[in-house]
């Protein structure tokens, strides 16, 4: 059997989580506000975390949508909430990017305007891309094996931890 393994707890997921906000505050200063499409579930509470973070060291503006991908038939996501995508710019955020599929796949609507800025943010990045996505910013990465699996838990809009199994 498998050991788990834990690779962030909640106080090092805070820290990560705070240098992200400031890269991407950085990354946007010129900017007047922007978009942060989370890939539900965990993608929109990592999202909502780094919003309330960048609010809290700036002015910018974020605004935060929910992207839902099915999973087992990617080819058509959906943006829960209704808003003006062109001219604007755009962090997806998701929790574990495997092989890049997710968010290739969450990029789709993206594509129907032209926006300002597209760029992509995860938490953690497995380095096992199959598809040519790439992360702007990545809160830690580490190279796995393709049977192990990094589970991130969140509680009550906390990172609490993710574990290697």
């Amino acid at each position: 059997m498998l050991k788990s393994i834990q690779l962030l707890d909640a106080d090092k997921a805070d820290k990560i989580l705070d240098r992200m906000a400031y890269e991407m505050y950085e990354h946007n200063i010129g900017e007047s506000g922007i978009l942060m499409a989370g890939i539900a579930d965990r993608g929109l509470d990592i999202a909502k975390l780094l919003k309330k973070k960048i609010e809290k060291i700036s002015d910018l503006k974020v605004e935060v949508v929910s992207i839902r991908i099915n999973k087992d038939n990617p080819i058509d996501p959906v943006i829960m909430e209704s808003t003006d995508l062109a001219d604007r710019s755009i962090i997806l955020v998701d929790d574990v990017a495997n092989s890049g599929k997710t968010i290739m796949y969450a990029l789709k609507p993206f594509l129907a305007q032209v926006v300002r800025k597209m760029q992509v943010a995860v938490l953690i990045d497995r380095k096992h891309k199959r598809y040519p996505v790439s992360s702007d910013y990545v809160g830690l990465q580490l190279s796995t094996a393709l049977q192990e699996h990094i589970i991130v838990s969140v509680e009550k809009g906390k990172v609490t931890g993710a574990t290697l199994s």
